[in-house]
């Protein structure tokens, strides 16, 4: 029988086994560790760096930090010589400025009394274009090559005319005003506060202009196919086809229209002539030359000027008391139709008219005829041998009869003749149903009477008076413009062509002559 073990025996604890080390257990065999992927790590081998290479490190510092300064100094330098050279030529256009200002801003007031509030706005609006159209001398003579002869395109009374190159390209016109000249001081005046605000396809446009001490000059866009007039009365060109009259007619009655409708203030051009339309490749015309132009508030019942203007083309209450008005623009540009209807100059001695009469004279029975029957026999250019349609020759001779008639009041509207040259009103309407030539009062109020015969007898002094004088480009005088078709008027300050131009001084004043 075997005995079960006491309940007071204690059982016996199995202990793990002790670690086995290898340093400790002398019967174990070490094995040698693999060596690092690394390698083995060793530190640096100590290095004595040596006085050469001291001296090399310090000359190479020295070196790098001469440059640094010497390269921020030079920049220095430069920074200094552009902001010199900027603030210089700042001064320089501040300077210009102020004298485009003066020059512009300080001529002869458009009315006599001083209308403040017309030459606010004149001034308001110019000079919102100064500086931002100045050339300097430099820049044009070097367009125009030194303004070589080679280069020059026309010439008058004020100066000379030279086409120029800039140097983005652009071909120019440049116009430069003769030192002294009293009147081409205020018509370069004239010239930048009107074309510096109007903008059109019809009128020619200014690039910029120059004022250097004395020098004054206007730089115009290139119009490169001369002007009505060359076409119109050169000797040896070809005649001109009723479709480009008819083209330019249009054209350059838009131009005005807009001159004196759509224009704030409303400008008066004043030298509305054939020589001062130019013409582009495509025949399309462009106003120029503004010289002689004057700015009306639309208050104003007219402007009080001296009288000028280019003989032939005044209209007769302009010519007999300076008061000026759009409607004096309108019959200019009558007397430019019947050039163009005609084929013949306003005053023209190798074919004077019967009795000296003008154009306008000579053709008022002839345009009654062909209104009233359609006969054009003696008043259409006998050189188009017909060849231009009825309907636009109707409408034109019509426009022509309404613009040159005496009575100011009575001439349309230059809208009204674009609207008529475009068929979109009746001729009735722009006739007002009187025939012309009937209109025998000119005053503005009615209150005193001009006739036909009183304006060519006028007329005769003025002429008189023109081809008397021989002074070219008077520095103070106020008088006509003498074109009487043996200088022939080219747009010398556009494009190519001669023009001469004669100021007259009057012996008296025009309201004590007629």
């Amino acid at each position: 029988m075997s005995s079960s073990p006491s309940n007071n025996s204690i059982p016996s604890v199995q202990f793990p086994p002790d670690p086995v080390f290898p340093f400790t257990n002398p019967n174990t065999t070490t094995t040698p560790s693999q060596p690092s992927i690394i390698g083995p790590f060793s530190p640096p081998p100590l290095t004595i760096e040596s006085s050469d290479d001291r001296r090399l490190g310090r000359a190479a510092l020295i070196i790098l930090i001469t440059g640094v300064v010497l390269g921020a100094t030079l920049v220095l330098i430069g920074v200094c010589i552009f902001v010199c050279f900027y603030k210089i030529k700042k001064k320089k256009k501040k300077k210009m400025r102020r004298d485009a200002e003066v020059a512009i801003n300080g001529g002869d007031s458009l009315d006599p009394k001083g209308n403040n509030n017309l030459q606010q706005c004149n001034q308001q609006s110019s000079s919102s274009e100064i500086g931002q159209n100045l050339f300097t001398y430099e820049d044009l003579s070097r367009a125009t090559s030194d303004f070589s002869d080679s280069n020059l395109i026309g010439q008058g009374g004020f100066g000379y005319v030279h086409r120029g190159v800039l140097i983005d390209g652009t071909e120019v016109a440049i116009k430069q005003l003769k030192a002294g000249s009293g009147q081409g001081e205020r018509e370069f005046q004239a010239e930048i506060q009107t074309i510096s605000r109007v903008h059109h396809r019809h009128l020619v446009s200014l690039l910029g202009y120059c004022i250097t001490g004395s020098q004054r000059l206007l730089v115009y866009e290139f119009v490169p196919n001369k002007t009505l007039e060359f076409h119109l009365h050169e000797k040896g060109r070809p005649v001109m086809e009723w479709t480009k009259r008819m083209k330019i007619a249009l054209g350059a009655a838009k131009g005005l229209s807009y001159l004196h409708e759509d224009c704030k203030p409303k400008t008066i051009h004043r030298d509305v002539k054939a020589a001062n339309i130019l013409i582009d490749h495509s025949y399309e015309a462009k106003l120029a030359d503004f010289g002689l132009a004057r700015s009306s508030l639309d208050t104003d019942t007219h402007v009080s000027t001296r009288i000028m203007g280019t003989f032939g083309y005044l209209a007769p209450e302009y010519a007999s008391s300076g008061k000026l008005t759009d409607k004096s623009d309108v019959f200019s540009f009558g007397v430019v139709l019947l050039e163009l209807i005609t084929g013949r100059r306003p005053v023209d001695n190798s074919q004077p008219f019967a009795d000296d009469d003008c154009i306008v004279d000579w053709a008022k029975p002839l345009m009654i005829q062909a209104l009233n029957d359609g006969s054009f026999d003696g008043l259409v250019d006998p050189r188009l041998e017909d060849k231009f349609d009825i309907s636009e020759m109707t409408r034109m001779v019509a426009c022509a009869a309404a613009s040159v008639r005496h009575s100011a009041k009575r001439r349309p509207k230059m809208s009204q003749i674009v609207r008529a040259f475009e068929g979109n009103i009746s001729l009735d309407d722009l006739t007002e149903g009187s025939a012309p030539g009937h209109s025998t009062i000119y005053s503005l109020d009615g209150s005193s009477d001009y006739s036909s015969t009183q304006y060519k007898e006028d007329l005769k002094k003025f002429k008189k008076m023109a081809y008397e004088s021989q002074t070219f480009g008077s520095s103070e005088c106020s008088g006509l413009t003498s074109d009487n078709g043996q200088n022939p008027s080219g747009s010398s300050s556009i494009t190519e062509g001669n023009r001469t131009t004669q100021e007259i001084e009057p012996e008296k004043k025009a309201n004590e002559i007629l």
